[in-house]
């Protein structure tokens, strides 16, 4: 193979100042200004400022309030304290679509982030090892317990996976300095690397029912060694690497520390943050519509209340997440066929971050979801359970009607198990959804509306198709990308 370096998309260093580490709480002066704004009423269409007057400087303030400047993707390289290495990057790109990670040699990083779902997973629960090849709805294979969290945008995660069993004790996954926290084996021990997204690349790896399979007999240190060795042995590889690391070009061999380096410096590559609600913040009135406008003031606002899990300010990196862990009752997806355990008296539940913490006060607990480029998802919710953004979004308003109205026949056939139990997880639903809120269709189409503005142009699957290699060093087969699968009927 050649040795021509892809054009890596989205430059991003571009320098400006930015918030440190640290959830900020509102200060008095965005209270006051917040308070300022009257109080929280209905804004109907051509009710108030439809020509950009009231709904601008209500909502305008408001994004100042949260400190959403919509400059954060400027600050990636300002927060690595250096640039994106695009050799490393490219190693890291060659990689994440390269079979060899899996001891299976039938899955990839890619295979669960595809660049044809937004780099989301392609479908509502992941299936990894024992796959048909295909990355799209026509994926087939036994399901794993829940759906893949994209990869976009994850350089600004403090917390990642649907636990939140991944953390930077710091808040800040930048900064190792307090320690990078996984379950056991691993514990602290991936604190020497440099960020989390690093740590994280450590796992996939080495699960059974993603990428290891459960032929190979060894514990996760030696499934790493063997993928290492495997990577070390193509010619290739050991050239590109050589060109970043002078030892390997001295003789040492490729260690599993630098391939996890690798994929993170690629992921580094896929912020997309730059989005119509980023252009609105810094000045662009025109690059919102008047529905998006009164969608961005009820999720800001008291009335919806999005806000108050999906935050902008301080650790939250401008991503619309406190990456905390609350039970928003979604109901429980049980596939047919599944290589994964499943928890509950009908081995149809998921307790979620229970599993993290040890407390059941935590069951069903699941990280809030970042919001950016939530647009561009196939699916929604930790497992996928709705098809459609605007279901997603009422089930947030009222999980009562939801949940009433909910058969989970919008679904392939091979998810359509049997349902988890809804009274326990109603019993201890997060208190911001024990009371639904009083929306009407228009407040919905315009919450939905305002999603929309929250998905930068360069994260749709059409710019993002040019980052698929055109072959892969180990000589593998790429995985077929399918960017023709259908669209549910979302009304």
């Amino acid at each position: 193979m050649g040795m021509s370096t892809h054009p890596l998309i989205k430059a991003t260093s571009r320098g400006a100042t930015f918030l440190r580490p640290g959830r900020l709480a509102l200060s008095a002066f965005a209270l006051a200004v917040l308070s300022a704004c009257g109080p929280d009423e209905p804004v109907g269409p051509g009710q108030v400022g439809d020509d950009g007057g009231e709904l601008d400087a209500r909502l305008s303030t408001l994004l100042a309030a949260h400190r959403l400047d919509g400059r954060i993707e400027e600050q990636l390289e300002v927060k690595l304290g250096r640039s994106v290495d695009e050799r490393l990057a490219e190693v890291g790109r060659l990689l994440f679509f390269d079979r060899v990670l899996s001891l299976t040699e039938d899955n990839s990083c890619a295979g669960c982030h595809g660049p044809n779902v937004s780099f989301n997973d392609a479908v509502s629960i992941s299936i990894g090892v024992d796959n048909n090849l295909i990355v799209g709805e026509n994926r087939q294979g036994p399901h794993n317990l829940r759906r893949a969290p994209s990869v976009v945008n994850a350089a600004f995660f403090p917390r990642l996976m649907w636990d939140g069993r991944f953390e930077a004790l710091s808040l800040d996954p930048f900064d190792n300095s307090d320690g990078f926290v996984f379950p056991p084996p691993e514990g602290t021990s991936l604190s020497r690397l440099d960020h989390l997204l690093a740590g994280q690349a450590f796992t996939p790896v080495v699960s059974r029912i993603e990428m290891a399979g459960f032929d190979f007999v060894g514990d996760a240190g030696d499934i790493r060694s063997e993928i290492a060795t495997r990577v070390d042995a193509i010619p290739e590889y050991r050239e590109r690497f050589a060109e970043v690391y002078p030892a390997i070009d001295a003789g040492d061999p490729i260690d599993y520390d630098r391939i996890a380096a690798a994929l993170a410096e690629f992921q580094f590559t896929l912020v997309r943050a730059d989005a119509p609600v980023d252009w609105y913040a810094r000045g662009d009135t025109s690059a919102l519509t008047a529905s998006q406008k009164r969608g961005g003031i009820l999720f800001f606002g008291f009335r919806a209340a999005c806000f108050e899990c999906h935050i902008t300010e301080g650790y939250a990196n401008q991503m619309f997440s406190d990456f905390k862990s609350h039970n928003l009752a979604v109901p429980q997806i049980r596939p047919v066929t599944t290589n994964a355990d499943f928890d509950g008296p009908g081995d149809n539940e998921d307790f979620g971050f229970e599993h993290v913490s040890g407390d059941p006060g935590d069951r069903y607990k699941f990280r809030t979801q970042p919001l950016r480029n939530v647009a561009y998802q196939p699916q929604f919710m930790h497992n996928g359970a709705y098809v459609c953004l605007e279901d997603a979004v009422r089930h947030h308003t009222d999980v009562f009607t939801s949940l009433d109205n909910y058969s989970n026949t919008i679904l392939p056939t091979s998810l359509r198990g049997p349902m988890g139990p809804v009274q326990p997880m109603l019993d201890r639903v997060h208190g911001l959804s024990a009371v639904p809120r009083e929306l009407t269709d228009d407040d919905i189409d315009d919450l939905v509306a305002f999603m929309h503005a929250l998905s930068d142009p360069d994260a749709h699957p059409d710019r993002l198709a040019s980052l698929i290699p055109a072959e892969v060093p180990s000589g593998l087969p790429l995985q077929d990308f399918d960017f023709n699968s259908s669209s549910p009927s979302c009304n």
